[in-house]
């Protein structure tokens, strides 16, 4: 039985103003009736394959993750951090909580998967490499030369699948290309495997002070709450770090298992608008709107009427009071007008 560790956290600036610090992307619906959060309860709800989920969340956002969980894994189990320290820190908490041997599958909550069947054919495979005391990544298929996503190069062949050869940052176009050219590369999209008590003596390697914090602070833990609430005191002397930089670039461990899923982490307009309109359309309308003379253009309102004339490429949002406007090709500034607005 796997684990699901559903984490939850950002500050609601890619896709603002519908998303925001108050009510960020994965509690909103925006491919479906579902939220991103419900999508990723849902694919790990075959409780013949997963055990209940635990979600690591701020308090913030608990009031929009239980109800939403309890339409789909009412047996979910709540971390609750008192401050934000990033993924190293959260997952940290999960397997404090978890039997050693457990193996956790850490999912981010606000991604988009196509393939159900997939992700969780991959998911088994991921497990067993970790029940092995591997700390395995998903690889995902690389289809286009993305220089937003970090990449990971295989190494030598692992059972089911490979190690890890190294950790790329975030490349230039002319790298990324270099990347699909080349092969034996794939994007690191954040899900990961690990046995509980293998990452903590992972993270007490190279992480010593994170994982000697984490653990005061869990076992000084609420005894009061129905929920996992870490003493904040500890937890906040925690440095804030990514996984990806805490363990997996400094483990002889890693390892990755190679999965085509339809993924996409909906990290900007630009993506969601390529998730939501179908392929032979030339634009999308959400709400109010028309289009004229215009292609790969989309318009997202809430209330007003939008007309967009002779201008492609343009993303259109109203959300309550805010508007944007913005090229496609400068999604990626959309955060610039969040942090501005801080709402």
């Amino acid at each position: 039985m796997i684990v699901p560790v559903v984490l939850c956290g950002g500050s609601g600036t890619r896709l603002w103003p519908r998303s925001r610090a108050a009510k960020p992307k994965p509690f909103i619906s925006l491919l479906g009736d579902e939220t991103l959060y419900q999508a990723t309860l849902q694919r790990c709800s075959d409780r013949d394959r997963f055990a209940p989920p635990m979600v690591v969340i701020g308090e913030r956002h608990l009031e929009f993750a239980k109800p939403q969980a309890a339409q789909i894994a009412p047996d979910a189990q709540f971390v609750v951090e008192p401050i934000g320290r990033n993924t190293a820190p959260a997952i940290a908490l999960a397997a404090l909580a978890l039997d050693e041997d457990d193996v956790m599958l850490v999912c981010p909550s606000d991604h988009h998967i196509v393939d159900t069947q997939a992700f969780q054919d991959t998911a088994q495979a991921a497990g067993r490499l970790a029940s092995d005391d591997w700390l395995v990544a998903f690889g995902i298929a690389a289809t286009a030369p993305e220089t937003g996503y970090g990449y990971i190069r295989r190494g030598d062949p692992l059972g089911e699948g490979h190690q890890v050869h190294s950790f790329v940052e975030k490349p230039d176009l002319e790298t990324a290309l270099g990347f699909l050219a080349q092969g034996g590369y794939a994007w690191n999209g954040g899900i990961f495997a690990f046995r509980a008590g293998f990452f903590l003596s992972e993270l007490t390697k190279y992480r010593p002070d994170m994982a000697a914090a984490a653990r005061a602070a869990f076992e000084q833990r609420d005894p009061e709450s129905e929920d996992i609430r870490p003493a904040a005191a500890q937890f906040g002397t925690i440095a804030s770090e990514s996984v990806d930089y805490a363990l997996m670039e400094n483990t002889d461990r890693a390892a990755m298992v190679d999965v085509s899923m339809g993924w996409s982490d909906i990290g900007n307009w630009d993506a969601l608008l390529l998730q939501r309109k179908s392929p032979d359309a030339d634009n999308l309308i959400v709400g109010p709107g028309e289009i004229i003379g215009a292609s790969g253009s989309m318009i997202d309102s809430d209330g007003p009427h939008v007309t967009l004339i002779g201008a492609d490429d343009i993303v259109v949002v109203i959300d309550r009071d805010d508007v944007l406007v913005t090229s496609r090709n400068a999604v990626q500034r959309v955060g610039e007008a969040a942090r501005c607005k801080k709402s």
